[in-house]
């Protein structure tokens, strides 16, 4: 691919991941050409309808998410670390760029090996850091990988909830282990 088209591809990947946050899945795709700076028709030679275009924005944040997540478990703390991972994917803009992304069909985020492949890296990751979390003592025995990912599921896919910040700060604090004393 030349350097302008991979330049224009990425302007437009960008350009539509804040789109679909702002406007959801239904988002004009003029408006996205206009944000990307790019014309409506270097947007449809790229991306001929929407499903191909969702599934490429879907990749993005995946791949973001998954890269959020690796300095994650960088960090000393698990607990911590986990905290502010599930704040972070929860963001008002990125929990409704999810949500957005929540109506792409399965099949078309499927057939992209690399959407699949880090799909896949983020599920480990969050399961390493839950054991993590686990052997520190700080996350609640009885939450595991499968709570953070229906938590996080709730803040993203869910744009309706009143006051989420709120309501995560009390969640997060729920699965946090009960110290003796």
């Amino acid at each position: 691919m030349r350097a302008d088209a991979q330049k224009n591809l990425g302007k437009i990947v960008e350009a539509a991941a804040e789109v679909l946050a702002e406007h959801g899945d239904q988002a004009p795709m003029a408006l996205i050409a206009r944000r990307a700076g790019v014309g409506v028709g270097t947007l449809y030679r790229r991306f001929p309808d929407r499903g191909e275009l969702l599934a490429a924005v879907g990749e993005h944040y995946v791949r973001h998410v998954t890269e959020r997540l690796a300095r994650a478990e960088r960090e000393p703390d698990a607990w911590a670390a986990l905290r502010a991972f599930v704040a972070w994917v929860a963001d008002p803009g990125r929990g409704a760029l999810a949500g957005a992304l929540a109506e792409v069909p399965e099949e078309a985020l499927a057939a992209r090996p690399e959407f699949v492949r880090m799909r896949e890296e983020y599920g480990r990751a969050v399961a390493r850091l839950v054991a993590r979390a686990h052997a520190e003592g700080r996350l609640r025995p009885d939450a595991g990988s499968t709570e953070i990912m229906t938590l996080l599921k709730v803040f993203t896919c869910h744009p309706e909830v009143p006051d989420p910040g709120r309501y995560l700060e009390l969640m997060l604090d729920g699965l946090e282990a009960r110290r003796p004393g």
